[in-house]
Formats: structure tokens, sequence, C-alpha cells
């Protein structure tokens, strides 16, 4: 079978792949053949062009499968790009599901711990009730409906009557082994709905838009904990093997043994020295830290000299301006709303991050960072000093020569933004 695969900068390419290829095979396929990285959140995306709707196609699906359930008349394209809140609530499960929005049974432990929450949603006797409220469009028609919703195991509800949870005035919504569930890339755009933070189910094989089950949340936190209690309860066990699966073998990965884990190059960094004429491992921890402390002052001694170098202030802003081009976590003038999608499609995980031109002013940039399911948008404002230019995200108490400068710094310290810059996004070609 010959498949045809998309990147962020809508470059493409054509693979002859077997009929039972899976979307994570697909993925390692395509990191070897591009040398890229695997850092395990290389995602394969299903995105509908003309109804404005994407998901994350789970690693353990097939992809011919997804491809069979594509309609003639929906332009319906593949992508291949990085999806860091792929399996993030195996990581944090507390943040995902708020207490207002979950409901435990009786016999259970109110407090429960962080792996407790996972446990009763991976098992197959228990499930938490998750409810709140949620607009849904009518069917056949353009209007919007608040309603109060329930999902249960045996799939999602609303209520006729106001919160009331009793079985006579729930309705049946939809279930989900026979459908994909969707978000909204385009928000209110298309479907006219009431907020940005839609999401929706699409039978398999269905005729089109008219059978589609649509839904949005007031808020993403809603929206993210609705979208991952679905797909714990349409996949189960199965999404924490896919999570598991590329650090099977390694110590202290006992099923449910839920911590955050280490990145393979975290793992396998060692101090060295290479002064000498043969390079060694620096085994003493004080000489390491010591060694990192000289490397720090070299590197800030190095970005002096790569300014002083040019003579003018007007030599300087020149360079200051061209000289993060070539970073991969640099976008040239997109907007406010573009930089929100990229971020959004690689996943609201605190520290997902791009830098962009000011789109108001353009002497300066942004810095649009994910923290806490928000977008956060800080400029980065230029300040000359004594003939000298600098860049600065706090009225100048902290002063960078450059924007890579001003990005590795944020990335080893928080100081006035919520969180570390950890995941940027980037724009790859095929």
């Amino acid at each position: 079978q010959v498949i045809k695969v998309y990147s962020e900068d809508d470059t493409s390419r054509a693979l002859e792949v077997p009929s039972d290829i899976t979307a994570r095979d697909l993925c390692q396929l395509l990191i070897l053949k591009n040398h890229y990285v695997d850092d395990h959140s290389w995602t394969l995306f299903e995105q509908l062009t003309h109804t404005g709707l994407g998901r994350a196609i789970e690693d353990h699906e097939l992809v011919m499968e997804v491809q069979s359930n594509w309609v003639m008349e929906e332009e319906t394209k593949l992508y291949f790009r990085k999806n860091y809140a792929k399996y993030e609530f195996f990581k944090n499960p507390l943040s995902f599901f708020p207490d207002h929005m979950i409901s435990f049974p009786s016999e259970t432990n109110a407090a429960l711990s962080h792996s407790g929450v996972l446990q009763m949603f991976l098992s197959s006797s228990t499930y938490p009730e998750i409810h709140g409220y949620l607009h849904a469009k009518e069917q056949g028609k353009k209007s919007w409906k608040k309603l109060y919703f329930v999902l249960r195991r045996s799939g999602l509800y609303f209520s006729t009557k106001g919160t009331s949870k009793e079985p006579r005035h729930l309705q049946f919504f939809c279930e989900f082994s026979n459908s994909d569930m969707y978000m909204s890339l385009t928000g209110k755009k298309i479907s006219g709905a009431p907020t940005n933070y839609g999401f929706c189910f699409k039978p398999n094989k269905s005729g089109g838009t008219r059978d589609l089950k649509q839904l949005c949340a007031d808020d993403e936190q809603s929206r993210t904990c609705w979208m991952t209690a679905i797909r714990l309860l349409k996949y189960g066990m199965q999404l924490y093997q896919n999570y598991m699966q590329p650090y099977q073998g390694r110590s202290g990965c006992s099923p449910l043994n839920i911590t955050p884990m280490r990145s393979i190059s975290e793992n396998s960094l060692v101090a060295m020295d290479f002064s000498g004429h043969r390079s060694r491992i620096i085994e003493n921890p004080t000489e390491a830290l010591s060694v990192a402390v000289e490397e720090g002052l070299a590197w800030r001694r190095r970005g002096c000299l790569r300014l002083n170098s040019h003579g003018s202030p007007i030599a300087m802003a020149n360079m200051g301006m061209s000289i993060h081009r070539s970073q991969s976590w640099f976008h040239h003038k997109i907007s406010r709303e573009e930089a929100q999608r990229l971020i959004l499609q690689h996943g609201l995980v605190d520290g997902v991050f791009l830098v962009r031109d000011s789109q108001s002013n353009p002497k300066t940039f942004v810095l649009s960072l994910s923290h806490g399911l928000k977008i956060k948008h800080f400029q980065i404002v230029p300040l000359e000093d004594d003939g000298k230019l600098f860049y600065t995200l706090d009225d100048g108490h902290t002063r960078f020569t450059d924007l890579i400068q001003l990005v590795e710094f944020y990335q080893l310290n928080k100081g006035v933004l919520p969180c570390k810059l950890k995941h940027y996004c980037a724009r790859i070609a095929l």
C-alpha cells in the first residue's frame, strides 16, 4: 500500500507500507527516514480539511483501517507531528480530572492516590463518572443547547431535567465503539459553536457532517477532561500499553508504577572533560559542578564577544534580528491565532512554546507559552543601553544579547514565566 503523509509546512512524502502497519510503526519509519530524534512524542494526525476537525490517531490503530473510513467528499490528510500531551494524563492524572467533574463509586475512598485514579479508569469493573455542562448542536439545526451530561461505562448521556442523574431523566447521546472522537480546529468559524472548545463524534464510514454529534465545552480544562476520559473509556488498558511500550524492559517499570519517565537522552547524559589529549568522564560531583559553572561563564563571554565584534547599535540590531531565524522554535511573521493553533496541535502541556514576530509592534517579539491548559503570550522587548542592544521579558531586570540566549536561559530558569520552556513547536519538513 502507498500512503501520503504531510508535515507542518505542508511538504509531503509518499511511502510504501505493509497493509497491517500501525500508527506507531509508521511514525518510527518516518523518524528513521528523516533522522529525527525519537522522544516518544511523534504522532500521526488525521485532519478533515472541510469540516475543520482533527484527531491524534492512537499508536495501536491500523493506518489502512483509518483510511478505509474516509469519505470521498471530505478532503482528509495524514500529518506527522509532535504531540506532547498524548500520554500526559498518565504522568499527572489528578490535574486532568478536576474534583467538580469526577465522581467515584460510593464504596471508594474519596482521597484517591496518584495512581489510584488511573487504576479505576483502567479497571474493567469500575469506572469513575464524569459529569458537567456541555453545549450540544441540535441534530439537523444550526442552534446549540446547553445540557447536563454524564459519562458512564455504557456511554454518554444527557439529562432531560436539570442536573438529575435518575435513570428516567437520562437520555442516551452516543457510545464510542463505532465512532471516532475529533477536536474542532477552527473554533466557532465552521460550526457556529458558542465557544472555541469544540469536539465531536463521527461514526465510522459516515455519510458526512450530517452524522456528526457535535459538542463544545466552556473552557479548555473541561474539554480536556471529557476527551481524556472518553479515550480511556474506549481504549482502556491498550492506552497504558501504548504508553509503556518505549520503556518495556527497563527497571522500575512494573504495571501501574506510574512515575514521570526521563527521556533516553537525559538518562545518558554524563559530565565530560575534553581539556586533555583524551576525553574522560568526570566522576566527582564537585568537579562536575565547577566545570558546569565555568562552561556557563564561558558561554556568556562568547555571547558578549559575538555582539562586541559589531561596532554600532544598528549593526548589533541587524544581527540580533537575524541570528534567531535559523532556530526551530522561531516562527517568522505568524499571527497570534496561528501560534495558538500550532501550540494546541503540539499539546497543551506546560512548557510547550514558540517565539514569533509581534504583529502589533514590528520591533518586538512574542513568546507564546502553554501553561495550565492555557496559552499565554509574553512580549520580548528590545532595549538599548549605553550603545548596546539587549532583549528582555521583565522590563530590563534580566537582559540578553540575543533571542537564542534568552530562550536558553528560560529553558533552565523559570524567572518571570509561569514555568520553564520545555518543548518547542517546530515546522518540520519531510
